[in-house]
């Protein structure tokens, strides 16, 4: 190893006397950075830490060990910082409320990397990843740069406890909801929200930070046994110390993103997820990390082209009962996907350098309960499935996770529209939302909120506390929260409204008809009708934004991206 290191050339390594390689070795020396260092692998440990968030509130020390372990492996780390969007400080209003940041902060990231990583020429990247939009954010940028990199999976925070019974941040967001029925007095839901965090890390549950911790080890792109880990735990800053040893190695191998997450490693995140039940923001995050990486694959085809043959084995909250500590205990996504190691492309490589069936080959499954075979699995039946028809031509997302004899499947209805989530949410609290309906909420897409603004999450939550939950469907252009599980709801209808899709010509008393099972969703009206709506709808007029979420909705590209940035 100390002869590649001496003989292999860095693209950080400018022409001696060049004007980059005098104007930045001013800089350098001034930092008092020695000629010595000057010569090692530069590696960027990108860190999202922030004072408004607890999912963030301990990067800060993450980093610290990960900059030990780099310089220890003979590379020179700097540390970078960018965005760190928490879902609940910024993403869960409405377009008022900060909410439409949320999905547009993802590639706020993406591009923040590129200008200190691609601007400076580093050589490599450890990359930070706490809570839902930086996992995804990272792979982006690795897929765009196509340098060495490593993702650190920061971990999950600990719930805590009121009158005896588990709270965590899902009572809370529902109980906020059932607050404003009157099921829940304004004393009770602040007594959880004042005990439902007991330390730093993501969401204690599988929704789409956990979910994509498991994307992060599945694709690769994260040391085996990362993922799911408590934040601050022994365990986490061991493999943090690890991925800092190893990114200086990768550099060395010329180990680049683009070779890890090939097409196998994406048939492998695919089938972790629904392996686990996992949040449906995982498809359009995969999508975006493939378009990224210019890698030509259809991930929503692909959830569904596994779906069928795909158990789900796990059943932590929200799908069930079992807490992410057990899951983790149980052996994690390294234990997942031994349970599925017949059914994944085992040949794909790792930022280890093996192949996951050489990963794979001493893994055991701590607890055959929590994370079950694939003979005894929780359900068979397709946890998350993507719809197509005359509502949705280019994809809609429906997850029924694991599908008790309550959840229904199949539904056909009378449409009841509205064109924002806090106008569907007072007409469900005056009762005007009647059993038998398909409630329409719309103007919610990446453009039309823009960034996915809108509560639609909110809306699931109202449906359920009025009663009507498995007595109606739901059907949205917007985005859910990993948390939300609950009755017959398709989200992130693409083509969107605001871009004059189908659901922009929805009317109150139109039929719709779905069947997940079938894999459709139709609008019941005849053609000739579409087409006088859509000569009167004339070419659709999007709401104004300014500033970085103006930027982003002229910008943002189809749900069939992924909703990058940049064209597919």
């Amino acid at each position: 190893m100390a002869d590649a290191k001496k003989n292999f050339k860095l693209r950080s390594n400018f022409e001696p006397g060049s004007f980059r390689e005098a104007v930045r070795r001013a800089q350098w020396k001034a930092l008092g950075i020695s000629d010595a260092d000057m010569e090692k692998p530069k590696i960027a440990v990108v860190n999202s830490s922030s004072e408004l968030a607890i999912c963030f509130a301990h990067v800060d020390g993450v980093a610290k060990v990960v900059k030990d372990a780099v310089r220890a492996a003979g590379g020179l780390p700097f540390e970078i910082r960018t965005a760190a969007p928490s879902d609940f400080i910024i993403g869960r209003g409405g377009q008022g409320g900060g909410g439409g940041y949320i999905l547009p902060s993802r590639d706020l990231v993406v591009n923040d990397i590129e200008i200190a990583v691609e601007g400076a020429q580093l050589d490599g990247m450890v990359c930070l990843s706490s809570c839902d939009k930086t996992p995804p954010a990272h792979m982006m940028a690795a897929g765009r740069f196509n340098i060495p990199t490593i993702l650190v999976v920061c971990g999950y925070q600990p719930s805590g406890e009121v009158n005896g019974h588990h709270v965590d941040i899902e009572e809370v967001f529902f109980g906020s909801v059932q607050a404003g029925f009157g099921k829940l007095s304004p004393e009770q839901l602040r007594l959880m929200a004042d005990n439902a965090i007991k330390g730093p890390g993501v969401c204690s549950g599988m929704a789409t930070a956990n979910s994509m911790h498991v994307v992060c080890e599945a694709l690769g792109m994260a040391l085996p046994g990362s993922a799911p880990v408590l934040a601050n735990s022994e365990k986490m800053f061991q493999q943090a110390r690890a991925a800092g040893a190893r990114i200086v190695d990768m550099v060395l191998e010329e180990l680049k993103p683009r070779r890890v997450m090939s097409a196998g490693a994406f048939h492998n995140a695919v089938a972790a997820v629904l392996a686990v039940s996992g949040s449906i923001n995982c498809i359009k995050h995969l999508q975006a990390i493939a378009v990224e990486s210019q890698l030509d694959i259809d991930v929503f085809q692909m959830f569904n082209d596994l779906g069928d043959n795909i158990p789900v084995l796990s059943a932590v909250r929200p799908n069930g009962e079992e807490s992410i500590e057990n899951f983790e205990a149980a052996g994690g996504c390294r234990a997942l996907m031994k349970q599925l190691e017949p059914l994944l492309d085992t040949t794909a490589m790792t930022c280890t350098g093996k192949t996951v069936a050489e990963n794979l080959a001493h893994v055991t499954v701590a607890d055959p309960e929590v994370i079950r075979p694939r003979d005894r699995a929780f359900a068979n039946a397709a946890a998350i499935t993507i719809l197509r028809g005359s509502l949705a031509p280019e994809s809609a997302i429906c997850k029924l996770g694991l599908r008790g004899p309550e959840r229904i499947a199949k539904f056909d209805g009378p449409a009841i529209v509205f064109d924002n989530g806090p106008d569907a949410i007072k007409a469900i609290e005056r009762g005007e939302v009647k059993e038998g309906q398909v409630l329409v909420v719309r103007g919610m897409g990446p453009k039309g909120g823009p960034g996915m603004a809108g509560p639609a999450s909110m809306v699931v939550f109202a449906v359920d506390a009025a009663g009507l939950q498995n007595k109606i469907a739901f059907i949205s252009d917007g985005q859910l929260s990993g948390l939300c599980n609950k009755g017959l709801t398709v989200a992130e209808v693409s083509p969107e409204s605001a871009v004059g899709g189908p659901l922009a010509l929805v009317r109150t008393g139109d039929r719709i008809a779905l069947d997940v099972d079938k894999r459709v969703l139709d609008l019941v009206v005849p053609e000739a009708e579409m087409a006088a709506r859509r000569a009167a709808l004339g070419t659709p007029k999007l709401p104004h934004a300014g500033g970085w979420l103006g930027i982003y909705q002229r910008s943002v590209q189809p749900m069939s991206t992924g909703a990058v940035l940049v064209e597919k």
